[in-house]
């Protein structure tokens, strides 16, 4: 017999990384929630439960039952709601995705992974510290790199985009959004071969 995947509450916990507060609302360090919400919308499911340090939304894409989820601990201790809701529901870590801004890549660029290090974005590292690996599923939006090296870091992750980037960021989202959906519904290669160009 062909071994079957232990059924859970939940198929998959979906976590938009970003920061809480209207301060941080569409700054390039929050490109993770945005595609979040627009992955929220586009399968009716609300973010307006407050559980594991979060904010969450249950529901369904395809034939999946998923958790959206927007960590309210700030970026840098993200991994606390993660651990968090992946114990409660005993998920493990191919049953976690996370979309998170990615400095290293143009605005508006997706690139969809399997694995990998945190590649810099501490939401990321904090995830991979708090659950103790880093084999999981990720959607990384560009959001572009600082425009000079003496630019503060914090300061242009926490920065909005510029007029002409704002169309490649509204397009990123949708793209991030079906490559979780394919990643959810599919598998993590088809959403490679789609949607990493």
């Amino acid at each position: 017999m062909l071994f079957q995947k232990k059924k859970t509450a939940v198929d998959w916990l979906v976590v938009g990384l970003g920061n809480p507060g209207m301060a941080y609302e569409h700054t390039r360090h929050n490109a993770g929630i945005d595609a979040l919400t627009v992955l929220a919308k586009d399968h009716g499911i609300t973010l307006n439960k407050k559980q594991f340090k979060a904010l969450v939304g249950t529901g369904t894409i395809g034939d999946k039952k998923v958790m959206l989820m927007f960590p309210q601990t700030f970026m840098n201790n993200s991994g606390e709601a993660v651990q968090a809701a992946m114990a409660f529901y005993k998920l493990s870590a191919d049953q976690l995705l996370v979309l998170s801004d990615d400095i290293a890549l143009n605005p508006g660029v997706v690139r969809v992974r399997g694995k990998g290090s945190d590649g810099g974005q501490k939401g990321l590292r904090s995830i991979i510290c708090s659950i103790g690996e880093d084999a999981f599923p990720r959607v990384r939006i560009g959001v572009g790199a600082k425009p000079h090296p003496a630019y503060d870091l914090a300061d242009w992750v926490l920065s909005k985009y510029k007029k002409d980037e704002q169309p490649l960021m509204e397009e990123a989202f949708e793209k991030a959004a079906a490559a979780a959906k394919e990643i959810i519904t599919s598998s993590i290669e088809s959403a490679m071969n789609k949607y990493s160009h």
